[in-house]
């Protein structure tokens, strides 16, 4: 353990400002990746001789060997070699989407740990920035290759896999592993999360509409596209508007769940000039392996009997973000559903009113002509995932409190109950004996019943 202070206060960091947690933005993300992570041990580095090449294999032990993915890491270097030798383009495709399962949650990870130097709000903004950098990326490639239709079917896979996929079956585990235990989660997070869905969806079904509406031989795409980066700006300000929501003028309610879902203390285990410099190398990584899999995508399509729409709405968004999705089932195991909602909700909000109007506004730039007509098949699917969430939502919260208090009162309380309402006959006496006993309404629901 001394090695490790001896190694913080030689990159001109001291102890209170490595313990300075309660200046760090951590969303449900990073809290579900870090699932993932395991512990190294500085006392392995400790003994070498040279300082720089300790500071060196330090940082490369917590970067590279600090995931339970590090097996996958090896799939890199070979995608890179199979294309300088013109290997086969779907092993190359397959190589690529391996490695970059590993690649986001070192990014992930690599954000966390600057994020303890910079303070909460520049944190969260790294946070909220670098959450989905995997997707994002890989739709700024296929808009300079001009593969318009795999942006979108990209982005609304990663929408629907984080709403149906990864909520529906952290929903369904957590409830079957925690059957006879209470099961909470934050309303007000899940309903801010599901206002801003609702919200990207408006912005999307306006060129459906449009299109829809307009009489035939007036139709002009020029004015869809007009209207998209008109909605595109307008989603980008309400994005924008949220975090200054979440990271400035009601901080504290967004940090209400890490203080109650946190457990032992964390620490950085890097400098953050190394962390900027390994989010840099791990960042150019993903851009490399998002061209080779942007490239070879219509092969492997080809090749494996797959269209490029299953593709690029099923595998990217579900291996791109693995350890993420795999972290929020993790946390609905151990009945820790605001982490579950978090990640699921946070992330298909933040694709929807951030990286998908983003795209569009970097398409204008480049001259790409990409607006958010996502088709009528594919807005009405994403339609009804949003309104089933929501819908779900509201109603889980009212279930999972009266399931579980009434699984946790007998039968003897409520005889006791019952014959308390007929001997008192007012409302205020029986509300009055149900605070005491701690009985909520549908208590009292059971009780007319009976």
């Amino acid at each position: 353990m001394g090695s490790q202070e001896h190694w913080n206060l030689e990159n001109g960091e001291s102890k209170d400002v490595m313990r300075k947690e309660h200046l760090i933005s951590r969303t449900a993300q990073t809290v579900s990746s870090s699932l993932l992570r395991k512990k190294s041990d500085p006392m392995l580095v400790s003994k070498v001789r040279f300082r720089w090449l300790r500071q060196f294999l330090t940082n490369l032990q917590e970067v590279i060997l600090g995931t339970k993915l590090w097996v996958l890491f090896p799939a890199i270097p070979l995608a890179i070699i199979a294309d300088c030798y013109n290997f086969g383009r779907p092993w190359i495709f397959a190589l690529s989407l391996l490695g970059l399962a590993p690649l986001a949650e070192r990014v992930s990870f690599l954000t966390e740990q600057a994020a303890y130097y910079t303070g909460p709000t520049v944190g969260g903004l790294l946070n909220a920035t670098c959450g989905n950098a995997t997707e994002l990326i890989i739709a700024i490639f296929a808009l300079y290759q001009g593969k318009i239709h795999v942006v979108k079917y990209s982005l609304l896979g990663s929408i629907l896999s984080n709403l149906l996929l990864v909520l529906g079956t952290s929903l369904f585990c957590g409830g079957l592993v925690n059957l006879k235990k209470e099961q909470r989660f934050d309303r007000k997070h899940a309903d801010v999360n599901s206002l801003l869905l609702l919200l990207g969806l408006v912005c999307l079904l306006l060129p459906l509409m449009f299109r829809r509406a307009a009489e035939p031989g007036t139709f002009t795409a020029g004015a869809i596209l007009q209207l998209s980066r008109a909605s595109s700006i307008l989603m980008l300000v309400g994005y924008f508007a949220y975090l200054f929501f979440q990271l400035k003028t009601h901080r504290q309610l967004f940090e209400s769940q890490e203080e109650d879902e946190g457990g032992d203390e964390e620490t950085a285990v890097i400098g953050f000039w190394s962390a900027l410099i390994w989010l840099v190398c791990m960042t150019i990584l993903i851009a490399l392996l998002s061209e080779y899999v942007v490239g070879t995508i219509e092969a492997a399509s080809d090749s494996w009997g797959i269209s490029v729409s299953f593709i690029s709405i099923i595998l990217l968004p579900i291996v791109g973000n693995a350890a993420e999705h795999a972290g929020s089932i993790i946390f609905a195991f151990k009945n820790k559903l605001d982490i579950s909602l978090g990640v699921a909700l946070g992330s298909a909000a933040q694709i929807s009113m951030f990286v998908v109007p983003l795209c569009v506004i970097v398409a204008w730039i480049m001259g790409v002509h990409m607006d958010l007509d996502f088709n009528l098949l594919e807005t009405g699917g994403l339609a009804f995932a949003i309104i089933l969430t929501a819908f779900t939502l509201q109603v889980l919260s009212s279930i999972l409190l009266c399931s579980t208090d009434i699984f946790s009162i007998n039968h003897q309380d409520i005889l006791h109950l019952n014959a308390e309402y007929k001997r008192s006959g007012t409302h205020a006496k029986l509300e009055k004996f149900r605070q005491t006993r701690l009985v909520t309404s549908c208590h009292l629901d059971m009780i007319f019943v009976f």
